[in-house]
């Protein structure tokens, strides 16, 4: 099969058309497409196991880490082309089912955000390529998998069903990629001057420079410098925008060993039920919202979960300086109220798309007066249509006794409460079942599930205390005679 086989419509007419090329190790995918590959072509017979021996494996090891980290290398792409000899003789056939057989472990890799570029690019009237030094036989039925529309890869000559050790026509690297891509686009009518590139590597910037919208998308150091000088969009495909990583780390797993309970003296924690996060994939954590203090033991959550956590937050958050600039590295949302809050569901969307944990509080904001002793919660619809859309499961946290910490009226946590802390109780429920037909029916769903992991004291009502009411108003402001939100 050559690697334009793939093609699933003709893009040849009059009109010039625009194309959208992406880089595989480290652009589409989150690291480098070696260790799937390798392993595929070992099942396969292709490659043997003999005398490998763990020395070999751990050295495959290193080198695949540095190239995750660093990018590529004059000395990697030499052993690149250097893989046309070492396949002289290797059955074609067998190397196109190692290709399919590498198609499950290369979709695990691919970067949380790339599904939702490419559908962006179709939506537009696209072409997307992908373009790889990786062999063409290898990588097509991983191409044709993930909805690209043609391939541009190295090719080996065959003869006789065998490769022969040499490689048909350019070796897709470098100015090689873009001779390979300009002699595509020549034979296709695109005009690269309307089309788009995306890659992490320096060795592509002549592939960059050649077209109109050229993307650094997790930039080895060379390319950062370059895309700065050149002011080309340097950006993220395995995180949300704004959200930068250090070594492929998030601020998210250097900031998770700081939180935990011990640093907070001035509160007990109880926490249950982490283990019905999913480890993986997408999921929605929803809870009730009593104090300003509620993200201190959802945030002990999320790092006992192990994974990046991203949250929907009031924008005057964002506005805050230093609060926000920390929202924003770990992906937080900002939640315009005035009008606009449909841009943070789409952005919402998206995330949950890329198979990342969203955290929403339904509440909006912390009930006032007489409403926030009522044992029926109330909660706006965002959370259940955002599963309608998404098909992601809701993951109820019953947060409790966090007002006692931190109350409303108060403009600072109760720091010097360490003699007798109080308890923070947190419950995290199992998934809840919905119909993800009718918002309104499964946000009731929804905060009855979150209401069922509160104490039973929360659903016996008694009248509130002056004291208690007051407590629930910001400072500078107390009852009105009617319960605002």
């Amino acid at each position: 099969m050559g690697a334009t086989e793939i093609v699933k419509h003709g893009i040849e007419g009059e009109n010039p058309q625009a194309a959208a090329f992406l880089d595989l190790d480290r652009t589409v995918l989150d690291g480098a497409s070696g260790p799937a590959l390798t392993e595929a072509l070992r099942a396969e017979g292709i490659l043997s196991d003999r005398g490998s021996g763990k020395l070999v494996e751990s050295l495959e090891g290193v080198a695949y880490r540095l190239y995750d980290d660093f990018g590529e290398s004059i000395a990697s792409m030499a052993l690149a082309r250097a893989g046309a000899w070492a396949a002289r003789g290797w059955p074609v056939d067998a190397v196109r089912r190692a290709g399919e057989r590498a198609v499950g472990a290369l979709d695990h890799r691919v970067a949380g955000y790339v599904r939702a570029l490419l559908a962006e690019h179709r939506r537009d009237g696209r072409v997307v390529v992908l373009a790889t030094t990786t062999p063409a036989d290898l990588v097509a039925p991983f191409a044709r998998h993930l909805g690209f529309d043609d391939v541009i890869a190295t090719r080996y000559v065959e003869h006789d069903g065998h490769y022969t050790g040499a490689i048909d026509g350019p070796f897709v690297w470098s100015f090689g990629k873009l001779a390979a891509v300009r002699g595509w686009a020549k034979a296709r009518g695109v005009d690269l001057t309307r089309s788009y590139a995306y890659s992490d590597s320096v060795f592509d910037v002549p592939l960059l420079r050649a077209v109109g919208h050229p993307y650094a998308v997790n930039a080895d150091a060379r390319l950062a410098i370059v895309a700065a000088v050149q002011r080309w969009p340097s950006i993220r495909l395995d995180a949300p925008p704004g959200v930068p990583k250090v070594l492929g780390r998030e601020a998210y797993h250097f900031l998770r060993p700081f939180v935990r309970p011990s640093l907070v003296p001035y509160a007990r924690f109880d926490i249950a039920g982490v283990e019905r996060v999913p480890p993986a994939g997408p999921a929605i954590l929803v809870a009730n919202h009593r104090s300003y203090f509620d993200p201190v033991p959802l945030a002990i959550v999320a790092a006992r979960c192990g994974r990046p956590v991203r949250f929907l937050a009031k924008k005057e958050l964002f506005d805050v300086p230093g609060l926000g600039l920390v929202g924003h590295v770990l992906g937080g949302i900002p939640v315009d109220r005035s009008g606009h809050g449909s841009r943070s569901l789409d952005a919402a969307q998206r995330v949950l798309e890329a198979g990342e944990l969203l955290v929403v509080l339904p509440q909006g904001t912390i009930p006032r007066g007489h409403a926030f002793f009522s044992p029926v919660l109330e909660g706006k619809t965002g959370a259940a249509r955002l599963a309608a859309k998404t098909g992601a499961p809701v993951i109820p946290v019953g947060l409790w006794g966090t007002e006692a910490v931190w109350p409303r009226s108060a403009r600072l946590p109760r720091l010097t409460n360490v003699a007798s802390p109080p308890l923070v109780q947190v419950r995290v429920g199992e998934p809840v079942a919905l119909s993800r037909r009718d918002a309104a029916d499964d946000t009731r769903v929804i905060m009855d599930a979150i209401a069922a992991l509160l104490p039973a004291l929360a659903s016996r009502p008694k009248p509130p205390s002056a004291e208690e009411l007051a407590a629930t108003y910001p400072p500078g402001h107390g009852p009105c005679g009617k319960d605002d939100r």
